[in-house]
Formats: C-alpha cells, structure tokens, sequence
C-alpha cells in the first residue's frame, strides 16, 4: 500500500512541476512582462492585455520604479520579457552584467526635456542664471544623451567626437559655471521642488509619472527623431516563441500606435520597428 501511494505521489509532482514549467517559470499561455508604469505598463495594461486574451495568451504586467531590476529579473528567468528601456541602455547593460538579452520590437519615442524648478518657475532657458544647479541621470547610458541635449541647445560644450557617450569629464566648456548634480533617475522630478536646482534634465516616462506635461512644461525637448526607440526585450532562448511573436505583434499594432497618438498626445512618439 506504501508503495502504491509513493507511487502516485510521484506521479502527481511530476505532472505538477510540468504544469508550473515554460518560459520565464509561466505556464500555459502566460507572460509576464517587466515594465515601468508611465506610460509602458500603461500601453500594456490598456492596449496589449485584451488584444492577447483574444489570442489566448494571459499578460501579466510587472511594474517597476528602476532601471536595473527589469533585466536582472529578465536575465534570471522571472520575467519573460520587459518594456521599458532604449537600445544603448541594453547594450550597456549587457555589456556591465554579461547578459544576453536581445530586441525584439521598437515600439515609441519619448522625447527627454529638461524642467523649471517648481518655485523659480522659469519659463525660458534664457532665463536660468549663471551658476545654476541642473540636476541630471547617474545612468551613464542616458546621461550622455542628456549633456548632448544641453549642448544643442548651447548651454555648454563637449569634447569633439563625444556625441552621446558624453559623461561630466567632457565638458569641455562650460560658459556659465553650471554645477552638475547626479543622481538616480527615478528621483529627477523630485529636484525640481528642491530650492537648490534650478532645472533637471528628465526621462518623459518618469516626467508624465509625476504629472509633467513634457509639450507644455519642458523648456527643452529633445527632437521627435531621436534614435533612443523604447525596445521590448527578452532572452536568446526565448525570442523565437509564438507568444512573444504575437506579443511584438501587438505592441507595433495600429492599435497601439493609434492608442500612443490620442492618449500622450505627442509628448510620446509611436515608432513601430521589428528588429
């Protein structure tokens, strides 16, 4: 009788890690995606989750307030993709961690701008006085398109050839003594309340969190056509599955783009591209 039950009690933990197995640690027809919640969960949560269930396919969308996390839990299999992030940030990330994580889609454009400190209340870049505090991204992925920003717009100078790799060394002229202060991205909108910066440079996803109009309150905007696409990404073992095919499907959809255009506006841009 002992034997019998072991038996079936073998049995049944076979057929139940089965059950639990697949991509990511997902059964069945489940994806979990990494995301920010501004305006990538956004776009999922809204848009992407019914289209799947159509198909069959259950979304589970996983938010995150950081950079980091999203491809640490990607990397290690607790995600089976995310949406948040732009092509130079996966390659640096790949290149820091040893990742493997790879595009698949290109879905918007958020345009980085740079804000008034809340009370100063500047209104013109002209504006902002010689010796200002402008606060920008510890991540050095961003803050060279960040500082290529800043020089566009002639409030400095960097080293020649630095494009947007530039990190604060390359400044190379610096005609109103600005002072930099760093810090992580997440926190950005939260400078421009601290007396002591008088602008911040920030992420648009981060900026609509916060309740920033990037078209009507950046005194900066980078250009529609910047290179700096938001990617979903997931793993080399995992590109090639149906699920995550149809999941790229979607997210270049017209219902996304249409979704991106009437909700955001313009202060996020549509721009479908399967890698």
């Amino acid at each position: 009788m002992k034997k019998i039950v072991f038996f079936l009690t073998a049995i049944f933990l076979v057929i139940s890690l089965t059950a639990c197995g697949g991509t990511g640690g997902n059964g069945g027809n489940v994806l979990k995606v990494g995301a920010t919640p501004v305006p990538h969960a956004e776009i999922l949560n809204d848009v992407v989750k019914p289209e799947l269930a159509k198909q069959g396919i259950t979304l589970e969308v996983v938010t995150f307030q950081d950079y980091q996390l999203p491809n640490t839990q990607l990397a290690e299999k607790q995600l089976d993709a995310n949406y948040f992030q732009h092509l130079p940030f996966l390659e640096t990330t790949n290149k820091e961690k040893g990742y493997t994580l790879v595009p698949v889609a290109g879905v918007h454009i958020e345009p980085v701008g740079v804000y008034s400190n809340k009370e100063k209340k500047y209104t013109s870049i002209d504006q902002v006085p010689d010796g200002a505090t402008i606060a920008v991204t510890n991540d050095p992925s961003n803050l060279g398109r960040f500082l290529a920003l800043l020089e566009k717009n002639g409030l400095i100078k960097l080293k020649e050839g630095v494009g947007t790799n530039g990190t604060l060394q390359d400044i190379a002229e610096n005609p109103k003594n600005y002072n930099f202060l760093s810090m992580d991205p997440p926190l950005l909108p939260r400078a421009i309340e601290d007396p002591k910066v008088d602008i911040a440079v920030i992420n648009t996803n981060f900026a609509l969190q916060a309740g920033l109009n990037p078209l009507k309150d950046a005194l900066i905007l980078e250009d529609k056509d910047s290179p700096y696409v938001n990617i979903l990404v997931t793993r080399t073992d995992n590109k090639d599955d149906p699920k995550i095919k149809k999941l790229a499907e979607v997210l270049t959809s017209d219902a996304v783009k249409n979704y991106i255009e009437e909700k955001y506006k313009g202060a996020i841009v549509p721009a479908q591209k399967l890698f």
